[in-house]
């Protein structure tokens, strides 16, 4: 291995570091809590350390959100791989969407709360965010309906799921109500 391939490969981990560390920080004290100082006193290293990766908490908001999203599209496939026909689907990716949401509130938001300098809906949109919404259209496109964009039904069925996770957090729905949402949201919207 040559020393640029060491270095290169040293770089990444610092820089796997400091995104973990954000995540870990945020999940415990919110993201009010992630500065670049007190995520350098976290992993040990000098603030300027982190200026080398991140040019600062936007852009390592944007890292976590990467990572999120990619571990949400995960999620969403590996609950609609074990599920039998077309509702059974829908609701799985409905169940591991609300599940991912209230497991990870810091990484939520980070995806689709705060601004971590990334571009959603557009050719520029990074790779594991179009993926996300490529794992929910994976399901949903096979109900969207006749005459029915399956790009369109998702941004739909997904804003519907945006809704009701960020609502519960929040504590404005009642929690006996959880499995029946789910169920009325199959039924209703996606109509299988």
């Amino acid at each position: 291995m040559s020393v640029k391939e060491r270095k290169e490969r040293e770089r990444a981990a610092r820089e796997r570091l400091i995104v973990a560390a954000a995540r870990e920080l945020a999940e415990q004290q919110g993201w009010d809590a992630v500065t670049t100082r007190r995520l350098a006193e976290h992993i040990e290293y000098s603030q300027p350390v982190l200026y080398s990766h991140f040019r600062g908490k936007r852009e390592i908001i944007g890292a976590v959100a990467l990572d999120g999203a990619a571990e949400l599209a995960v999620a969403v496939r590996a609950a609609t791989a074990r599920a039998d026909g077309p509702r059974e689907r829908v609701a799985a990716l409905a169940r591991a969407y609300l599940d991912f949401a209230e497991r990870n509130p810091a990484v939520y938001d980070a995806i689709f709360q705060l601004d971590g300098g990334l571009a959603y809906a557009q050719e520029d949109t990074p790779e594991p965010l179009k993926d996300a919404f490529a794992a929910l259209m994976e399901s949903l496109a096979e109900v969207a309906g006749n005459g029915i964009d399956p790009g369109l039904f998702t941004e739909v069925f997904w804003a519907s799921l945006h809704g009701l996770a960020t609502l519960a957090r929040a504590g404005r729905l009642l929690p006996e109500y959880a499995e029946p949402r789910v169920e009325l949201l199959v039924d209703r919207l996606a109509m299988v």
